[in-house]
């Protein structure tokens, strides 16, 4: 089992070094093997996915993610910001299918911004289609306009495309989630306005017919950001494209008490997987011991589950989190009072005590 380990930027360091730490506290035999990634690597090597990480991501069961970006490197040329190297591993390893949980514990009810009562219980998996959508899409660039409101003024312009095969392949990953979930499939679009979105909600439709035990919903994307506040626990599974997949698992997030504690898993067809917080490298509280390693821990538990073929470890891992939150630990996003403030090592020490 060999998992490539690639920390990145600002807390990625910090949380990825707890991670590790929780998988070695497991007693497996795995192999693990760091590399730079993200602005770390453009200043070691002068590009932010450079070929030796790039080379050893492809040999990998499974690569463990922290985070990439800073502001010093917004100057960049687009293809050098360190955020091309997330962009680029998802290409070049063919991770169409992301996999973003949010659930509510018991214990967080309480840090979410939203009533107890509408969280308690939470559980939704948001499917976001991952390497399509205008993220991908070309041509792509800036123009002087030929036409128009302003002609003869600097544009700008990218390409929202989706062809049958990518919608038709993300959408059975849904269905067979929903399978060993509660059945339900809300599909989101913007098929009112948007061609792109209009032959993704037909060909769900169509693939549905191969998963009759499963219910099927669609739903516009403006409606689904409100209903995820306002009626969170009617989603089972949330299957959707690339950009409104990425706006609607951080608005999830937020329901679950903090960005912090949301994992995250991009998967292939050969079940080769990314796993990775779902939030940012956080350059503001970097260095400072403070950020929340607990979705970076849960995603190590979902890479165990998904690529590692260890179920049981994956278990063990998430309920070590659960025993650690019944403790009281929590780090300053999700602290409340008469709970106990504790930083990024404290609370990555605790949960591998906790294994048992």
């Amino acid at each position: 089992m060999k998992i490539a380990v690639l920390p990145g930027d600002g807390i990625g360091t910090e949380i990825v070094a707890e991670a590790v730490k929780v998988l070695k506290a497991l007693d497996l035999q795995f192999e693990m093997e760091e590399a730079p990634v993200g602005g770390a690597a453009y200043d070691a090597a002068g590009h932010p996915l450079p070929e030796a990480t790039l080379n050893l991501a492809k040999q990998a069961d499974a690569i463990l993610f922290g985070a990439v970006g800073d502001w010093k490197y917004d100057k960049l040329d687009r293809p050098l910001r360190p955020e091309q190297a997330i962009l680029g591993l998802r290409k070049h390893l063919g991770l169409f299918a992301n996999f973003r949980p949010a659930i509510c514990y018991e214990q967080l009810t309480h840090a979410s911004s939203l009533k107890p009562e509408l969280v308690a219980g939470l559980d939704i998996l948001i499917i976001r289609e991952l390497t399509g959508d205008i993220y991908f899409g070309q041509p792509r660039g800036r123009r002087v306009a030929t036409d128009g409101h302003f002609p003869g003024a600097e544009e700008a312009f990218d390409t929202m495309r989706y062809s049958r095969p990518e919608i038709e392949r993300i959408a059975r990953v849904a269905f067979e989630a929903a399978r060993k979930r509660h059945k339900r499939v809300t599909s989101v679009d913007k098929a009112n306005v948007l061609e792109t979105f209009q032959l993704w909600k037909d060909v769900v439709t169509e693939v549905h017919k191969d998963y009759p035990d499963i219910e099927l919903d669609h739903m516009y994307v403006d409606n689904a950001a409100m209903q995820l506040v306002k009626e969170p626990k009617r989603f089972d599974v949330v299957v959707t494209g690339n950009m409104f997949g990425d706006i609607l698992s951080d608005e999830a997030s937020m329901l679950t008490g903090s960005i912090g504690m949301l994992p995250s898993a991009s998967l292939n067809d050969k079940k080769q997987g990314l796993y990775e917080p779902s939030h940012g490298s956080a350059p503001d509280i970097a260095g400072k011991g403070v950020a929340n390693p607990l979705a970076t821990i849960l995603s190590a538990a979902m890479m165990l589950r998904f690529s590692l073929n260890q179920p049981e470890a994956a278990d063990r891992i998430e309920a070590a989190v659960k025993k650690v939150l019944a403790q009281g630990l929590r780090t300053p996003d999700i602290y409340s009072e008469g709970t106990t403030k504790v930083g990024t090592r404290e609370m990555g020490e605790a949960v591998a005590k906790a294994l048992g």
